[in-house]
């Protein structure tokens, strides 16, 4: 009779107690790391929400009591009798200081990141970056100063050239005496300003292209400029689009450097060059302090749509971004 032979393979041994203890304490981690994250989510929203409660309800007083359109008056009175204000004015120097900050600094940006990244040696690239970096660092109040001191006197002969070879077009007609104190003036220091953030931002984004795309196009026999045209900036486009929305954050919410330049009135004027305009934050902190409960009142309302203009504007980057998936570097 044949003998019968066990087959059955042993069970695997029990964890030891220390690998115990490590799973276990690893399992707590992992809670504790999901609810610090849930956590600081939830409060970012709640924060986020108690602003604009907050903005709201203290608007709501204000727009209550003006007797003005809030949206198209162009007089800022709240201590009058009858009050009166409205916004129409500093939405449109915060749009447009902003729009013409946007059209100088992006491309430069663009081009300055393209170059550390791509064009200039190891040893000039490195400290570029760092000097570029730096600026970022530089408080407000100092553009502001340099701006009424430097930038302000020596751009009248910018703009008589742009009246006389431009003044056709409107935009750049002066049509008053006086120092470039303008929103134009105030578009090329918001314009510097920004300058370093789009660099920055955009310079990362460059160097994570990937090497293989590069070598490829030029294995294929394209030029530098064709491997930047065709590899580098389809990755970085996204990259690009954010780091443009971080600039324009600053600029429609720039307060010291405005209000130090700009010499602020209440007419609308599509003469870019004339002395006068405004902003929201400009207006905000020069009134202030000498405004009373309604005036106050009215500048948080102003507060309110400049906080709604720049969650719109970080909307529509994200549509946009959304909408245009082969800008994203996950599909290149």
């Amino acid at each position: 009779m044949a003998s019968s032979i066990a087959t059955d393979t042993p069970p695997p041994p029990a964890p030891a107690p220390a690998a115990r203890r490590n799973q276990s304490t690893g399992r707590a981690g992992d809670k504790i790391f999901l609810g610090l994250s849930r956590g600081s989510g939830i409060f970012l929203l709640v924060v986020m929400a108690a602003i604009a409660i907050f903005l709201s309800i203290r608007a709501g007083i204000a727009i209550s009591e003006d007797q003005g359109n809030f949206l198209t008056t162009f007089d800022w009175n709240p201590a009058g009798s009858p009050p009166a204000f409205g916004i129409a004015v500093l939405l449109f120097g915060t749009v447009v200081s902003s729009v013409i900050a946007m059209a100088i600094a992006v491309p430069i940006a663009v081009g300055i990141a393209l170059f550390i990244s791509h064009y200039a040696p190891r040893k000039l690239a490195a400290p570029l970056a760092y000097v570029v970096d730096l600026l970022a660092a530089v408080p407000s109040i100092v553009y502001g100063i340099w701006g009424a001191l430097f930038l302000v006197p020596y751009l009248g002969g910018l703009n008589e050239w742009l009246d006389s070879y431009l003044g056709w077009t409107v935009l750049f007609e002066k049509t008053e005496v006086g120092v470039a104190r303008s929103i134009f003036t105030v578009g090329i220091l918001l314009a510097i300003m920004i300058l370093p953030i789009v660099t920055s931002v955009s310079r990362e984004v460059f160097l994570q292209v990937p090497r293989m795309n590069e070598e490829a196009a030029l294995a294929l026999g394209a030029t530098r400029w064709e491997v930047i045209r065709l590899s580098v900036l389809p990755f970085g486009r996204s990259g690009v689009i954010s780091a443009s929305m971080l600039g324009l954050g600053r600029a429609l919410g720039e307060t010291m450097a405005v209000a130090t330049v700009l010499s602020p009135s209440y007419v609308l004027s599509l003469h870019l060059l004339n002395p006068g305009g405004g902003t929201f934050a400009q207006n905000i902190a020069a009134k202030f302090d000498e405004a009373n409960q309604l005036g106050r009142d009215a500048l948080i309302a102003s507060g309110l749509v400049l906080f709604v203009l720049t969650l719109l504007v970080n909307g529509a980057a994200r549509m946009i971004i959304a909408r245009r998936k082969e800008y994203s570097g996950a599909n290149a």
